[in-house]
């Protein structure tokens, strides 16, 4: 192999004859990589554009990209682990400034790429191991990388994204076609189906004719109307040739490798696989067996559709630098995802808990933490949110941060959104949790009290839904908004008319706001539990009382709340439920069950329970 190392610089050589890319044809980088070094790396006839960003002393991560992309999909995930890591980006052969090779065909194999991968890796990290990450066909060949005899030793790690191995993929087709059940002939069915394209790119002529005409101009359209794909500077100008080049990986490799697939196709490496569950272009399916390809697997799922380097790039940053980082210090064979039963939906997600600093918000935060997601711990009292966001790190969150903010406050929480977008990134989960109780009947319900009940437990909701609930639908990608309601909701109550109504109204709020966001992939879900242990009792407002008659009865409160002792954490892990299978109305207590289910179908005996005066 012909491997030749070229000088940090800011301008490019003289043009490659008769290329078409290469040095000199447009901006070293392309948009979003202006600081990055450049070097170019010659291999098998092809002049490779490499660029490098961060300390090249520490571990080496290579970004390989996808069809029909340049190294620009990766430029806001290599900025973002470019303070950490070594970044190296990299145009695949005949896609970006990369030269392509003459002729065409037969010059994309996974061989000749697996040449052009070692080339690079030789170049940039010399007798040190590297990591690779690889989205759509950047993954497909680092699977052929990370499985191949001559690359052993050379990569620490794998994670892959959205491009099985194609030798796995043949594997999984001929089982299915060695016996077949209605089940299996359905995913093969179902993978068929998303394959078209593969069909359509193995024609000859009309990809390139496409993609140079009318396909090419309105991709950028497609991808933000599709997938929600921001601007930036990407796709880069270069699009309608590096897509007519591409269509030979296909057509170099595709089938051959699903009538022969290797035997011996064992990843030598560990792998982490995050799987987009949106993705239109590959069945979940196709990664059931791969346990037994790469035993070190870590495995992630991603509430996203297929461009994910563009769509989620704090994501990835947050699950490859974690995944690298294992590696670095120990095994990340090992469980580096958190050990809770939602770790691979969770893990790396960014979920913002009000109401966090005790009782079920502090017990929800620590459930999401335990499912390795990145907490954001809200609550007036600073320092109980600070301690949640401690308590969050050690149980198993990659990152916790407090933050004081009266969620009543419609201007501190435009502010904490702000914030919350700018430093941490848009929240995946939102819990609006933050509530305040009160009782007393409505006739010693002052009006400074139906204010204080409502501020906090409906208008926190709305602000909470309203500003985060933008940005969530604003990025396109989905996400999930759980506001804690009560069996109170449906519960009437002579004792509690302003607590029962501003739980009503929440639980109508979140109905109507499902509606509303169903069709962005946003799912809304209503917890309400009954009687839960928490210290809400010993903070309980009691209208139309003394301050020591008001101080007695939390008290009195308290102890009943602790007989019954419904432990908080059994709320959380119904709202971690509740994500998971997108729920609209959950009772979690077994009164707040019974309570439901008669308020549905014996609506007059839940009002004569109402009627009873309960004991002072």
């Amino acid at each position: 192999m012909n491997t030749r190392r070229g000088r940090d610089k800011s301008k490019g050589r003289g043009k490659v004859p008769g290329s078409g890319h290469g040095p000199g044809s447009g901006p070293v980088t392309g948009a979003g990589l202006q600081e990055a070094r450049e070097r170019w790396v010659h291999t098998g006839g092809v002049e490779l554009c490499v660029a490098e960003l961060g300390d090249p002393a520490q571990p080496t991560v290579i970004l390989v990209h996808g069809y029909p992309d340049s190294k620009e999909v990766w430029s806001e995930v290599a900025g973002g682990l470019a303070s950490r890591f070594h970044v190296v980006l990299y145009d695949v052969r005949g896609c970006g400034r990369s030269t392509a090779p003459k002729p065409l065909r037969g010059g994309f194999t996974l061989e000749k790429l697996t040449d052009d991968f070692l080339a690079v890796a030789d170049a940039v990290s010399p007798g040190r191991p590297v990591h690779v990450v690889g989205h759509d066909w950047g993954s497909v060949q680092a699977w052929e990388f990370a499985t191949v005899r001559r690359t052993e030793g050379r990569i620490a790690s794998f994670t892959s994204m959205s491009g099985p191995s194609l030798d796995h993929f043949g594997h999984w087709i001929k089982k299915r076609l060695a016996r077949p059940t209605p089940r299996r002939t359905a995913q093969l069915l179902n993978q068929g189906a998303k394959s078209w394209y593969v069909y359509m790119l193995h024609t000859p002529v009309l990809p390139e004719l496409a993609w140079k005409g009318p396909l090419g101009k309105r991709w950028p359209a497609i991808l933000r109307r599709m997938e929600k794909v921001p601007g930036g500077g990407y796709p880069t100008a270069s699009l309608p040739t590096d897509a007519a080049h591409g269509a030979w990986l296909y057509r170099d490799n595709v089938r051959a490798r699903l009538r022969r697939p290797r035997a011996d196709a064992y990843a030598h490496c560990p792998v982490q696989l995050i799987t987009p569950t949106g993705d239109m272009f590959l069945s979940q399916r196709l990664y059931d067996d791969l346990e037994q390809w790469a035993p070190q697997l870590v495995r992630r799922t991603l509430p996203a559709k297929h461009w994910v380097p563009r769509t989620r790039p704090d994501q990835l940053v947050s699950w490859i630098t974690e995944f690298v980082t294992a590696k670095e210090e120990g095994d990340p064979a090992r469980e580096i995802a958190a050990s809770g039963p939602y770790a691979d939906r969770f893990g790396g997600q960014l979920v913002l808990v009000t109401g966090a600093a005790s009782g079920i918000g502090r017990a929800t935060a620590f459930a999401f933490a335990e499912a390795g997601a990145r907490i954001i711990a809200v609550d007036r009292d600073a320092e109980g949110a600070a301690r949640t966001a401690d308590m969050a790190r050690l149980i198993g969150a990659p990152q916790a941060w407090g933050e004081a903010v009266d969620v009543s406050d419609e201007a501190a929480m435009e502010k904490l959104a702000d914030k919350v977008d700018t430093e941490y990134g848009t929240v995946d989960v939102l819990v609006n949790n933050a509530g305040i109780g009160l009782s007393g009947s409505f006739m010693e319900t002052s009006t400074e009290d139906w204010k204080k009940v409502l501020d906090v437990n409906l208008w926190g909701v709305i602000h909470g839904c309203r500003v985060f609930g933008k940005r969530m639908a604003d990025r396109g990608q989905g996400g999930h908004i759980v506001n804690t309601a009560s069996a109170a909701a449906f519960s009437p109550s002579r004792v509690l008319p302003a607590y029962s109504t501003s739980k009503a109204a929440v639980l109508m709020l979140s109905e109507c706001l499902r509606a509303e966001l169903a069709g962005q992939g946003i799912g809304v879900s209503a917890i309400c539990p009954g009687f839960v242990n928490t210290g809400i009792t010993s903070t309980a407002r009691f209208a139309g009382v003394s301050a020591d008659e008001e101080k007695r009865r939390q008290t009195e409160a308290a102890r009943l709340y602790g007989r019954r002792n419904y432990p908080p954490e059994k709320v959380a892990d119904a709202t971690l439920r509740a994500v998971v299978r997108n729920q609209a109305v959950v009772p979690v207590t077994p009164e707040a069950r019974g309570a439901h289910l008669m308020s549905r179908f014996t609506p007059r005996a839940l009002r004569a329970i109402a009627r009873i005066e309960p004991p002072r």
